[in-house]
């Protein structure tokens, strides 16, 4: 079962709260996944999803804040023979107009109604996520998204959204109207928001060991970057102190470029800090490479056609 799935499967098991959060919920569901019909002055509501957690939870909310009883239809998917559909249909006319009413498809200016409430917020973003919405697996990416044909109701989840500071972004795909957020803590809060709780804790405990590798991987690259930045230098003085001791030997250095230029080339695995504690009297890191720096300088200047 895929993440998105899972996270359904747990906002259909809630347990429905009061009345107007229940008709806010149904709200995004119709507006996501819904299809109204009017035809002579007769309704017919449908809402269709490939999901039978998102069916249930619509069938059980139309009998709970209505006493309305849908029929529920299920069909094989023509192109995915595994898979089904599930439609929901609202046939009786006056059941129709009582829910469109309560969610106010008749006063689309007035919609604002049906959200004044921040628990109405949240239950309309569990709606329109259980009739549209998708996640990747976090242990992939953060992806969280939510689809439709309409640009109006893609802008007023966004405004929903925004509520709560999620800085949810639209993109068009195709022909659909994207609300998406990327942010892997903004999804933790979208997932608090809808009360995904069990799906919140999976998802944490993820980011937390995602961010644990990507820690460890950081701090190994750069022990590995200081390491090799430190091989090199090292490699490097041997080789100045080899080119001078070939071409003109060590002897005529002062003795604490000699003792130096010795320890490094017995010790070309040693840290500066090594090499300072193996001198008597030790010498301090700084001294160490100040000492280093110069046998390479005088290197440098030989192979330029100067001397000692």
């Amino acid at each position: 079962m895929s993440f998105s799935s899972e996270v359904k499967e747990e906002l259909a098991r809630l347990t429905s709260g009061a009345r107007h959060c229940k008709i806010a919920e149904l709200a995004g569901i119709l507006n996501f996944c819904g299809e109204v019909r009017e035809e002579k002055g007769i309704y017919l509501v449908k809402v269709h999803t490939e999901n039978v957690s998102v069916a249930k939870r619509f069938f059980t909310l139309l009998k709970d804040t209505f006493h309305i009883h849908g029929e529920l239809q299920v069909k094989r998917n023509e192109y995915l023979k595994r898979s089904r559909n599930y439609s929901v249909f609202v046939d009786k006319h006056e059941d129709c107009v009582l829910l469109l009413k309560a969610v106010k498809y008749f006063e689309p200016k007035n919609f604002g109604l049906v959200l004044q409430n921040t628990c109405c917020k949240r239950a309309y973003i569990r709606g329109a996520f259980l009739a549209a919405g998708s996640m990747s697996d976090p242990e992939k990416n953060y992806h969280f998204e939510i689809v439709t044909l309409h640009e109006q109701f893609a802008v007023q989840l966004q405004d929903v959204l925004d509520f709560f500071e999620l800085d949810a972004k639209i993109v068009i795909r195709k022909k659909y109207y994207v609300v998406y957020i990327k942010e892997g803590a903004k999804i933790v809060d979208v997932l608090n928001i809808m009360e995904a709780h069990i799906a919140l804790m999976n998802l944490e405990n993820v980011r937390i060991l995602k961010d644990m590798r990507n820690t460890v991987n950081r701090r190994v690259n750069c022990e590995t970057a200081n390491i090799n930045k430190t091989v090199s230098a090292a490699v490097k003085q041997a080789e100045d102190i080899r080119f001078l001791q070939e071409h003109r030997g060590l002897s005529e250095l002062n003795q604490g470029l000699q003792d130096i230029a010795y320890l490094r080339l017995e010790h070309p695995e040693a840290t500066l800090k090594e090499l300072g504690e193996m001198l008597n009297p030790p010498v301090g890191k700084s001294g160490v490479n100040h000492r280093l720096k110069k046998l390479s300088k005088i290197a440098e200047d030989m192979r330029m056609g100067g001397s000692l």
